[in-house]
């Protein structure tokens, strides 16, 4: 892989996201209307130019997420289920139900709403995944991301219900639903190639909101606190790492 991209502004230390109770149905946050996530904390990375923010919610059966992505020119060829879409444009979350640094999920979505789910058994430098592995019930939308009117790139929403997750390991599963202030651990990344399909290393961005000190995504080092907050959450912010 690349050099991963850094901005000199990554998330300091210890500090985590904090996943709010969702307070619109499934369907509203699929949509690709804005409005019913205002509950959400917000975390942004990457270039300016290709600036990526993520916000996520949960409820009993399910955590929602979603991705806003400036893009001047998203791209992909890729058409199937488990195709390796890491070798075009994507974005991308890693979800570590237990903490141990293996058996979590990847979910990867294109800008085309192709999907890749899998469950990566060994991180870096012994990468393993498995992508016959996949999460049950998996909902995703792609749309134009509209800011004033205007076309600024593009958004995927996602729908992982718990029971999918739960599928994961053992481990996974005592962990699978969460419960108000359980933490997770994870992380969420991007991939941009302005190259196109022609020429996908040229200039390619390849950009996580947590860093890792490594050639790869896949370093579970890096993944930070993902913590349930109760349904009375107070004021959005970023969480603090206690796990």
């Amino acid at each position: 892989m690349a050099r991963l991209y850094r901005s000199g502004d990554e998330p300091p230390p210890g500090v985590g996201y904090v996943v709010r109770r969702a307070v619109a149905p499934p369907p509203a946050l699929l949509a690709s209307d804005r409005r019913a996530w205002t509950a959400a904390d917000v975390i942004s990375w990457g270039p300016d130019s290709y600036r990526t923010t993520f916000r996520a919610c949960w409820d009993d059966e399910m955590l929602a997420c979603r991705f806003e992505m400036r893009d001047d020119g998203p791209w992909h060829t890729m058409s199937g289920r488990d195709a390796p879409l890491w070798e075009e444009e994507v974005v991308e979350i890693f979800l570590d139900p237990a903490g141990r640094g293996a058996d979590y999920a990847e979910i990867e979505i294109s800008p085309g709403n192709v999907v890749c789910d899998l469950i990566v058994r060994r991180p870096w430098p012994s990468l393993e995944s498995d992508p016959a592995w996949h999460l049950v019930g998996l909902e995703t939308t792609v749309a134009p991301w509209v800011v004033g009117g205007v076309v600024a790139g593009w958004v995927a929403t996602a729908i992982l219900p718990w029971r999918g997750l739960a599928s994961l390991s053992a481990e996974a599963a005592r962990a699978v639903p969460p419960r108000a202030g359980d933490t997770w651990r994870f992380n969420v990344c991007r991939i941009k190639r302005p190259g196109g399909p022609a020429a996908p290393e040229r200039g390619a961005v390849y950009a996580a909101w947590s860093v890792p000190d490594a050639p790869s995504f896949h370093v579970p080092a890096a993944f930070r606190a993902f913590r349930f907050a109760p349904a009375a959450g107070g004021a959005a912010q970023a969480g603090e790492d206690r796990a």
